[in-house]
């Protein structure tokens, strides 16, 4: 389960459900029930119904009049527009985290460089914390949130953790097909340590590099040039 990161009852109802829907534990097409979700949270419906309006924004529900709202289905075509936006933001995002001199961010951001630097690129793993290909993903996605936060720009951090949703839903859907996970996922070990020295252009780089990788294991993965 990925960690929080909210205060209010709108916000926490948010966090939770989006990464249920981004790590597909809500699978796509299952209706959202506000009821049992609501229970399940221990807040009211208010809260759960502005997680939901927020989620709709983001691609990750569809509200449909008298049938209700359900978990979108993952288009894999979108990759190639998703892919477009980050290869620009991503870069942005690593330089201006290389310029953070935040000593909490800092400190998370060198125990992430470790976690990485512990993947064996060869594919063994070695340790507990990447034992499985969830772990893998769900270790990507905090160090892609982690250095947006980083960044310090909250409008540049919330377009790109949107973006960052929807690909993952894609790495999920096709994670069983997809090759050199533990290589993909390593390659933060060297982007977090340009952005702990701060050579913020190098940084990009790497990010740039790093969302060309993802596409590329995508197309591999469906056996095609095009998606």
């Amino acid at each position: 389960m990925l960690m929080p990161e909210a205060s209010s009852l709108a916000e926490q109802a948010y966090v939770r459900l989006r990464d249920a829907l981004v790590m597909l534990d809500i699978a796509p097409g299952e209706p959202i029930r506000e009821a049992n979700l609501a229970a399940e949270f221990g807040i009211g419906r208010t809260p759960l119904r502005e997680a939901l309006k927020r989620l709709e924004s983001e691609h990750l529900v569809v509200s449909y009049p008298r049938r209700g709202t359900f978990a979108t289905q993952v288009e894999i075509a979108d990759l190639v527009d998703i892919s477009e936006l980050r290869s620009i933001l991503e870069p942005v995002a690593a330089r201006r985290a290389a310029a953070c001199q935040d000593p909490q961010l800092r400190s998370q951001l060198a125990a992430l460089a470790a976690e990485a630097a512990a993947i064996d690129t060869s594919g063994a793993i070695r340790t507990a914390a990447a034992a499985d290909a969830r772990s893998l993903l769900e270790f990507d996605t905090r160090v892609h949130r982690t250095i947006y936060t980083a960044a310090g720009n909250p409008h540049l951090s919330e377009t790109l953790i949107r973006l960052d949703s929807l690909a993952t839903r894609i790495w999920c859907v096709l994670a069983l097909r997809l090759r050199g996970v533990p290589q993909h996922v390593g390659e933060h070990a060297e982007l977090l340590a340009a952005i702990l020295d701060g050579d913020g252009e190098r940084a990009a780089d790497l990010a740039a590099e790093h969302v060309s990788h993802f596409e590329t294991m995508v197309r591999t993965a469906l056996g095609t040039g095009g998606l």
